[in-house]
């Protein structure tokens, strides 16, 4: 919980805050007393359920729609979120494109959508909140950024090909992000294992594949936004990603979860 009148009114930006993971990192920071700037940029009306859910626990919250795609609108979102909410401390960049492609699918275009939003976009936030934090005259160690990861990252398999290249790009900008934008910004990596389930996957099959950790269960929504929080407070923390999925990257998985069969 914020302890200091200077940390009374922290605000947060969290990209693809309407749902699933995104909303409960929201929600969860909106509990230990942030304000959440809540980004989305298709899923309205459950941004709107989040952001006032979040307004609930933490008195503010804000909604921005933003197309990550679009440089042009990454670059405007945060100094909108400054316009609406008075300032930026943290931005947690959740959002991301997930689509099946492999060494025989590839393509350049296929590659150019999961850079746009989940490599270039994070980058471009945290280039945007190092500049308000140096027109803020804010000080040393007075922002932060979470890149949402993959245990697959550490796990390495052919499946989903240009998604798994977007997030070890933006495993490696977090590490230049953490040298480039220091003392004021400091950059954390946060690596869940499977989480949540999807179309491709029945509740049975999730449950199975979600115990196949040494600990026998893998990373649930709750485990990763403690871990988003503890990033964002821990002030000796940069340059790392913090690895939460039971121990997954420990095993050999030579398909994606959502293609196995348990």
């Amino acid at each position: 919980m914020p302890t200091s009148s200077s940390d009374a009114h922290r605000t947060v930006l969290v990209t693809g805050a309407a749902r699933r993971l995104g909303r409960e990192i929201a929600l969860t920071l909106a509990r230990a007393g942030w304000h959440v700037a809540v980004h989305y940029r298709a899923s309205g009306q459950d941004a709107r359920e989040t952001a006032m859910a979040c307004k609930e626990l933490a008195g503010a919250s804000g909604l921005f729609e933003t197309d990550l795609a679009d440089e042009a609108a990454v670059r405007a979102l945060l100094p909108r979120v400054v316009a609406e909410m008075g300032r930026v401390d943290a931005v947690v960049n959740s959002a991301s494109v997930f689509e099946f492609d492999d060494t025989a699918s590839f393509s350049a275009a296929a590659m150019e959508r999961h850079w746009r939003t989940n490599t270039a976009a994070p980058i471009l936030l945290a280039q945007a909140l190092h500049s308000h934090l140096t027109a803020r005259a804010a000080g040393p160690v007075s922002g932060c950024v979470v890149n949402l990861l993959d245990q697959k990252l550490f796990n390495p398999n052919p499946d989903f090909l240009s998604y798994t290249l977007s997030k070890a790009a933006l495993h490696t900008a977090t590490t230049l992000l953490a040298q480039s934008l220091s003392p004021q910004v400091r950059v954390v990596g946060v690596a869940p294992g499977l989480t949540l389930t999807s179309h491709m996957l029945g509740e049975e099959e999730f449950a199975a594949l979600h115990a196949l950790s040494p600990l026998g269960r893998s990373s649930t929504p709750e485990d990763v936004a403690r871990t988003v929080l503890f990033a964002l407070e821990n002030r000796s923390m940069t340059g790392t990603t913090l690895l939460v999925d039971g121990g997954q990257h420990l095993m050999k998985f030579d398909r994606d979860f959502s293609l196995m069969k348990p």
